[in-house]
């Protein structure tokens, strides 16, 4: 009798336990069933009235947001079609070809570079015989073609990666406000130093003056309420402002060298790549087009697209006025 009873106890025992474990199990495969839909949620495109306000930029962009996605989605989402898609790929292909030249530049022989001699055949430059055996310094140009590689790189990232969290928007877009004045700052480089190789005083003062600037425009940038949207024109007009001050050594070269044809060339590519900036800044800053037609440009054609084709044209042509500089001062010395 005794065994019996125990033997039922042991049997109910049994039941409950497994009753329980049943339960257990249940329990935990709710849990991962609402962490899945949680994932898929947070990797689900939203529209602009679902973001939270750091993600919040372009209320024109109607629809297909990444928002809150995790590190690794966001990252795996370069291979995917949303709203950032081409803001990308447009500035990580131009880290590529900025590369690309980069190196083709430092493959030279005795100095002169290849697509620099087919450069200075294509624009019929006046062939003179080098005064130096040295060629000129190659610092400025190659500072140049770094700042260009850094801010597309840093954009790239940027719109790759803010959607994460609001700690990872703020420094992307520090980063990002970096990136734009370093392209600006070292734009003005070989400007500078090869147009006034030979007089020192211009060349630093030139030269000090728009590096400092630059500081002083990352330095404001790491102020929070510089992103803001209703700042947008304030932002705009700090880049802008830094940019066409190089109107002032553009003109004082043309006084200084415009009888000589590699003034006028460069002058004319920097004068285009102003052009290109100044449209950029101006469709940045007014939202065009798809404040004419919000959401009809959501994955393709708005704003922010044009502005970084525009800014790889402009960077461009400043490549190409950078070869004639150093075409003038491989040849001319000082």
């Amino acid at each position: 009798m005794s065994c019996t009873v125990t033997l039922e106890k042991t049997i109910s025992f049994s039941r409950s336990s497994n009753q329980f474990l049943v339960t257990l199990i249940k329990e935990e495969d709710k849990k991962e069933n609402t962490r899945s839909i949680n994932e898929l949620n947070k990797r689900k495109l939203v529209n602009y009235d679902s973001l939270p306000d750091f993600l919040k930029h372009n209320e024109f962009v109607v629809n297909y947001y990444r928002s809150e996605w995790p590190l690794k989605q966001a990252i795996l989402s370069i291979f995917s079609i949303h709203n950032e898609t081409l803001n990308i790929w447009t500035h990580l292909i131009g880290f590529f070809i900025f590369l690309s030249l980069a190196a083709t530049l430092m493959l030279s022989v005795n100095g002169v570079s290849i697509p620099l001699k087919l450069h200075q055949e294509l624009l019929v430059l006046p062939s003179f015989e080098p005064k130096t055996i040295k060629p000129i310094a190659r610092w400025p140009f190659y500072t140049y073609l770094t700042g260009a590689m850094f801010c597309l790189l840093i954009s790239s990232l940027c719109h790759l990666l803010s959607c994460h969290s609001k700690h990872t928007c703020y420094v992307m877009l520090r980063l990002d406000y970096t990136g734009i004045s370093a392209l600006i700052v070292t734009s003005f480089y070989p400007l500078l130093y090869y147009t006034f190789a030979c007089d020192p005083f211009f060349r630093n003062l030139y030269m000090s003056f728009i590096t400092v600037f630059g500081l002083a425009s990352v330095i404001v940038s790491l102020v929070p309420v510089f992103e803001k949207p209703e700042f947008l024109m304030v932002r705009t007009g700090l880049f802008a402002c830094m940019g066409f001050s190089g109107l002032v050594p553009i003109i004082h070269k043309m006084v200084a060298f415009g009888d000589r044809p590699e003034a006028v060339i460069t002058t004319v590519y920097e004068l285009m790549m102003l052009s290109f900036y100044g449209v950029g800044v101006i469709v940045y800053a007014l939202r065009i087009p798809e404040r004419w037609l919000p959401g009809k440009f959501d994955l393709i054609g708005h704003s922010h697209q044009l502005w970084h084709v525009l800014v790889i044209a402009g960077a461009y042509t400043h490549y190409l006025a950078g070869l004639v500089y150093l075409s003038w001062r491989d040849v001319e010395g000082c």
